[in-house]
């Protein structure tokens, strides 16, 4: 009996496929697929919404790949016991198989997103903490008020009197309620084991209920690119006992920094790669005024100018600009005016001539898609690094 051989690079090639075999559910099984095993309540129906919907969709595509390969078999040119048919054009059975399947798939799948969609709404209060576990009408929610920095987060917990940069630690099995808002560009706030996305943008406040039922330690991220330092704009998420959050909260009040309107300005400059840190005192008002765009003093708030304009004359909800020579009940919304009527108003968002890139490739300024001034050290000595 005659062994065949292998050349020794065909071997070598055998030997290392057979070792990515034999590796393979050794190395895949480190691995953690956060989104369908989450630690929260919320990504944990968010998770089972796309189980259910892959299984709906599954009960066509799987029949209709499967019958592709099976016509293909049989009626092949090879075979010839095949039935031949040149002039079948209708069967009302299988008429009735081929709207029917997707239609009543089509029905399910409307029906689940419809229910999930209001059920899972990141604006609505939550119902429960966890399967079999309803929250009472006393129950508080904790409240934390979130700021999309470049390129870092802020996370002020009015409650606590505290706040910090990148840190951002939950108690397990409390509602929390964010309150979310940008400084500049828009983002996305993102921690796939609390819940799904949802957008943070400059001079709009939007909010997300969610709950965490696992203590450990996770990872939160921005999910919109936001500019140069978009890829390390991520955040640690602590879930902890009540007892372990109160102890938390009592360290950051030691804390040496206070997030004074003066600090928040500093902070607010564009920096990359940004360690931990907390502090110790905030004002009540900082994030209304964020929202407002008025952290500056002397900056009128937004929503004091459109109270005003609507108290002034705008009473039907008709949009009015707020430049000085026009306001009140003499004012126009843009739409009522004639083009030659319409002016312009500094704006953050207003296109800032050419970027220096066109005529020099590499340069810093590049980087910043902002109108914020970028910052050459990050608050040196005002805020403490958080303890890992």
């Amino acid at each position: 009996m005659r062994i065949p051989t292998l050349s020794p690079s065909r071997a070598r090639t055998r030997l290392r496929t057979l070792a990515a075999v034999s590796l393979a559910p050794a190395l895949l099984g480190g691995c953690d697929w956060v989104v369908m095993n989450p630690a929260g309540d919320v990504a944990r129906q968010q998770a089972d919404l796309l189980l259910w919907s892959t299984f709906l969709m599954l009960l066509i595509i799987v029949p209709v790949i499967a019958l592709t390969i099976l016509f293909a078999w049989k009626y092949r040119a090879a075979n010839k016991e095949a039935e031949y048919a040149p002039d079948w054009d209708h069967s009302t059975g299988l008429e009735l198989v081929i709207w029917s399947a997707p239609l009543l798939i089509v029905i399910a799948l409307g029906a689940l997103t419809w229910i999930s969609t209001h059920t899972l709404d990141p604006y609505r209060p939550l119902s429960r903490t966890a399967p079999g576990r309803p929250l009472a009408g006393n129950d508080k929610p904790l409240e934390i008020q979130v700021v999309s920095l470049d390129w870092k987060w802020l996370f002020i917990y009015p409650e606590q009197g505290v706040a910090t940069i990148n840190e951002l630690v939950l108690p397990v099995d409390r509602q929390v309620r964010f309150r979310l808002t940008s400084s500049s560009v828009m983002n996305t706030f993102y921690v796939p084991t609390l819940a799904g996305m949802i957008y943070t943008m400059p001079g709009m406040e939007t909010k997300l209920h969610a709950v965490l039922n696992k203590p450990g330690r996770y990872e939160g991220l921005s999910a919109n690119y936001s500019g140069a330092g978009f890829s390390d704009m991520r955040f640690s998420v602590t879930g902890t006992d009540a007892a372990g959050f109160d102890r938390w909260a009592a360290a950051a009040k030691g804390a040496q920094g206070k997030l004074d309107l003066a600090t928040y300005l500093r902070v607010e400059r564009p920096s990359e790669r940004v360690p931990a840190m907390r502090f110790a005192a905030v004002p009540p008002q900082l994030f209304d005024r964020i929202v407002g765009q008025c952290v500056k003093p002397g900056l009128p708030c937004m929503q004091h100018t459109m109270a005003k304009d609507m108290r002034d004359g705008g009473g039907h909800g008709a949009a009015t600009n707020d430049t000085p020579d026009q306001r009140g009940s003499q004012a126009k919304g843009a739409i009522l005016k004639q083009p030659q009527e319409k002016g312009a108003a500094p704006s953050r968002a207003a296109p800032r001539g050419e970027a220096p890139g066109a005529a020099q490739p590499g340069s810093d300024a590049n980087r910043n898609m902002t109108s914020v001034d970028p910052l050459p050290a990050l608050i040196a000595g005002r805020a403490t690094v958080a303890r890992s």
